[in-house]
C-alpha cells in the first residue's frame, strides 16, 4: 500500500512536470498537438493523485499504523468520521488535499474551456502545472504521507480540538477556496503570456472565482462557529494569524469580483484586476504557509514542520513572476476609457476596492509584523486585538455604507439631485433606526450604533431595489408578486444574487456588533445550590455529572437557568478527558434564544475535586444572526452562480462579433 501511494505521487509529479515543460514549449511555438498532450497530462495527474489520496484514506480507515502519518493522527478509539478527517488534520495529508483539489480544478477548468480562448488555454496549462509541480515535489521529496514505521499497538490519536463535526467540513472548504483561486490566477497569467488582455479570461473564470470565494466565506463561518462551540473562550473570532490567513484572500477576491464588473462594462481597471487576482492567489499561498508551516503559534495551527522555507521561496517566485508579467504587458493593459465622474457606479466600486484591499493589507501587516520583528530584532512583537478592531472600524464601516450606495448609483455619471431622491427613503429609515436605538440605550457603543444605522440603510436600499424591480416586472407582465419577484431574480441572477449576499453581510455586521459591543460577562466560583446572575439570567449550580463518551470521559456541571420568572431548563458545561490523546478540552454550554438571536454561553473554567466549579458566563445579543448570515450568503452565492441562459447568449453574441468564441464556465 505505501509503495502504491508513493508511486502514484511520483507519477503525478512526472505528469505535471511534463505539462509544465511541454505545455510551455507548445504555447511558445504554437504546436497544437503538443499543447493538447500537455492538457491531457494535467488531466491524468488528477487521476494519479486520486489514487494516492485513496491509499491514504484506506490506511486511515483500516488503522494501518505502519503508516507513520496514520499512527500520529489517529487511534483505534477515534470515531470513523474523525479518522477520515485526519486526512487533512496533518501537514502531509493537507498538502495531498491541496494537490488533489488543484489537479481536479485544473483538469475541469481546462476541459470546460478547451475550445474557447485556445491560445490562452495553451499558456494556462503550464501555469497550473507549475503550481502543481511545487506541491507534488513537496509530497515526493519533503513531506510524504506514506512514510513507514514499525507499527505500534495504537496510534497517538487526533488533537481533541479537531474532534468536532465542524472540523470535518471547515478545512476542506478552506482548501476549495485557497486552491480555487489558482484557476483565475492561471488564466490571468495565461492571458498575459498569450498577449490577450481583453475580458475573455475573466468570463472564462468568473464562476471559478465565485466558487472559490463562496467556499472561503462559508469555510470561515464554519471555522468561527467551531471556535465558538469548541475552543471555549467565549468568542468566534480572535484575529488569530491563521484566522486572518483565510480572511485576507477572501477580502481581495471580493474586491476582484466587484472590479471585474467595471472591466466587463467599461473596459477599465485591467491592470488593477490582474493585480488583484495575483494578490489573492499569493495570499492563499501565504495562508497555507501560516497554517501548515508551524511558523506562528495558533490554536488553529496543528502542525510543526520544516516546509516553511520552501513555501516562502515559492511565494517569492509567484510574486516575481506575476509582477514581471504585469509590467511586461503594461502597454496592452491600458484602459480604453477613463473614469468620468467621482459620483458614479465605477467610482463607488473603486472606493469599495480600495477599502477592501486596505483592510486586507492592514491585516497582512499585523500578521507579518511579529515574524519580521523576530527575524530582525530577535523578539516577536505581537499585534493585539485593538489594532485590528481599530482598522476594522476605519475601513469596515465605510464599506458597509458603500454596499447600500454603490449598486444604486448610475454608470458613468450620477447627479447629486438624482441621488438625493434615490436615497431619501433609506436615509430616513436609517435615521429613524438610529434615534430608536439611542432611546433604547444602544448609544453606549458609538461604533455599534453606527453599524446598526448603516445596516438599516443598506437593508432598506436592497428592499427598495427588489420592490422597484418586482413592481416594474409586474406592471409589464401582470404576474402576481411572488412570480414577478422570482422572474426578476431569474432574469438577472448575478445582480440580485449580489444583493442577497449584501444582505447576508449586513446580518453578519449586526450580529458582530451586537455580540461584541453589547455583551455581558460574569464569572464566579459556585458550590452546589449556589447561584450566579448575569444580565437578566440566573444560573443555579445543581451538581456534577460524569459519563463515558466514545473517546473521552465527560464531566459536566449542570446549571438550572431562569430568566425573570421563567424556568428555561438546564445548560451543561464542563471538560472532556481524552484517553488516547491524554489531553483535556473545554466543552461549553450554550442556550440559544431563537427569537432574539441571543446566546447564554457558559464556560466551566475549572472543575474542582471538592465538587465546586469556576464559571465564566456570557450573554451575547444577536450572535445567532452571524450563523443565519452564512445561510443567506450561501443562497446569494448560489443564485449568482446559477447558469443564466440570457447572459450566455449575450456573451456569445459579443464574442462572435469579435471573431472569437466565449465561455461562461
Amino acid at each position: 500500500m505505501p509503495e502504491l501511494g508513493r508511486a502514484a505521487l511520483a507519477v503525478s509529479f512526472g505528469l505535471v512536470l511534463y505539462a509544465l515543460l511541454a505545455g510551455s514549449f507548445a504555447a511558445a511555438t504554437r504546436r497544437r498537438r503538443l499543447a493538447e498532450s500537455a492538457q491531457n497530462a494535467l488531466v491524468a495527474s488528477f487521476l494519479s493523485t486520486l489514487v494516492a489520496a485513496a491509499v491514504l484514506i484506506v490506511a486511515l480507515v483500516r488503522h494501518d499504523f505502519a503508516f507513520e502519518y496514520v499512527a500520529r493522527l489517529t487511534s483505534r478509539e477515534l470515531p470513523t468520521a474523525y479518522t477520515i478527517s485526519a486526512f487533512w488534520g496533518g501537514q502531509e495529508g493537507s498538502l495531498l488535499l491541496w494537490l488533489l483539489v488543484l489537479t481536479g480544478y485544473g483538469a475541469l477548468a481546462v476541459r470546460t474551456n478547451r475550445r474557447a480562448t485556445r491560445d490562452v488555454i495553451a499558456w494556462t496549462v503550464p501555469v497550473l502545472a507549475g503550481v502543481a509541480v511545487f506541491f507534488s515535489w513537496l509530497l515526493v521529496a519533503v513531506a510524504s504521507p506514506f512514510t513507514q514505521q514499525a507499527p505500534p499497538a495504537d496510534g497517538a490519536g487526533l488533537n481533541p480540538s479537531l474532534q468536532n463535526p465542524y472540523m470535518v467540513a471547515h478545512p476542506p472548504l478552506l482548501y476549495l477556496g485557497y486552491v480555487g483561486l489558482t484557476v483565475p490566477f492561471a488564466f490571468a497569467m495565461g492571458a498575459l503570456l498569450a498577449g490577450r488582455t481583453d475580458e475573455r479570461w475573466i468570463v472564462a473564470t468568473r464562476r471559478w472565482t465565485l466558487v472559490a470565494w463562496t467556499a472561503l466565506g462559508i469555510g470561515q463561518l464554519l471555522g468561527a462557529h467551531w471556535a465558538y462551540v469548541e475552543v471555549g473562550w467565549g468568542g468566534y473570532y480572535a484575529w488569530d494569524p491563521v484566522e486572518n490567513a483565510a480572511l485576507m484572500p477572501w477580502l481581495v477576491a471580493t474586491a476582484f469580483l466587484h472590479s471585474v464588473m467595471i472591466q466587463e462594462k467599461r473596459g477599465m481597471l485591467k491592470v488593477w484586476n490582474v493585480t488583484l487576482v495575483s494578490l489573492a492567489f499569493g495570499l492563499s499561498l501565504f495562508g497555507t504557509f501560516l497554517t501548515r508551516s508551524g511558523v506562528v503559534s495558533s490554536i488553529h495551527s496543528f502542525t510543526q514542520s520544516s516546509i516553511g522555507p520552501w513555501f516562502l521561496g515559492f511565494i517569492v517566485v509567484v510574486a516575481a513572476f506575476a509582477t514581471a508579467m504585469i509590467f511586461y504587458r503594461l502597454p496592452m493593459l491600458r484602459a480604453r476609457t477613463q473614469l468620468e465622474s467621482l459620483v458614479s457606479r465605477e467610482a463607488a466600486f473603486l472606493y469599495n476596492n480600495l477599502l477592501l484591499v486596505a483592510l486586507a493589507l492592514t491585516i497582512l501587516w499585523g500578521v507579518a509584523w511579529p515574524l519580521l520583528s523576530e527575524a530582525v530584532r530577535g523578539e516577536s512583537v505581537v499585534v493585539g486585538r485593538p489594532y485590528y478592531d481599530f482598522f476594522l472600524r476605519i475601513f469596515g464601516l465605510p464599506l458597509l455604507l458603500l454596499m447600500g450606495i454603490g449598486p444604486l448609483v448610475a454608470w458613468r455619471r450620477a447627479s447629486l439631485r438624482g441621488l438625493s431622491r434615490t436615497f431619501v427613503v433609506p436615509g430616513a429609515v436609517a435615521l429613524a433606526c438610529g434615534v430608536v436605538l439611542v432611546a433604547f440605550g444602544a448609544g453606549s457603543s458609538i461604533p455599534g450604533l453606527i453599524a446598526y444605522t448603516f445596516s438599516a440603510f443598506v437593508l432598506t436600499t436592497i428592499a427598495v431595489e427588489f420592490a422597484r424591480g418586482a413592481s416594474a416586472r409586474r406592471a409589464l407582465s401582470g404576474e402576481p408578486w411572488p412570480r414577478a419577484l422570482s422572474s426578476l431574480i431569474g432574469r438577472n441572477r448575478r445582480r440580485y444574487g449580489g444583493y442577497i449576499v449584501h444582505a447576508a453581510i449586513v446580518l453578519l455586521a449586526v450580529g458582530v456588533a451586537g455580540s461584541s459591543a453589547y455583551d455581558s460577562v460574569r464569572e464566579g466560583k459556585l458550590a452546589p445550590g449556589q447561584t450566579l446572575r448575569v444580565a437578566d439570567y440566573s444560573l443555579s449550580f445543581q451538581g456534577l455529572r460524569e459519563r463515558q463518551g466514545a473517546n473521552a470521559t465527560e464531566v459536566r456541571a449542570v446549571l438550572g437557568v431562569r430568566r425573570g420568572d421563567r424556568d428555561l431548563g438546564t445548560v451543561e458545561a464542563g471538560k472532556n478527558a481524552y484517553t488516547a490523546e491524554r489531553q483535556v478540552s473545554n466543552e461549553v454550554g450554550i442556550r440559544s434564544d431563537r427569537l432574539t438571536g441571543e446566546d447564554l454561553f457558559v464556560i466551566a473554567e475549572q472543575v474542582n475535586a471538592d465538587g465546586t466549579v469556576f464559571l465564566r458566563v456570557f450573554v451575547k445579543p444577536l450572535v445567532n444572526l452571524i450563523w443565519l448570515a452564512g445561510l443567506l450568503f450561501l443562497l446569494g452565492s448560489l443564485v449568482a452562480l446559477w447558469p443564466d441562459a440570457r447572459e450566455e447568449r449575450r456573451l456569445a453574441l459579443r464574442y462572435d462579433e469579435a471573431g472569437v468564441p466565449a465561455s461562461t464556465t
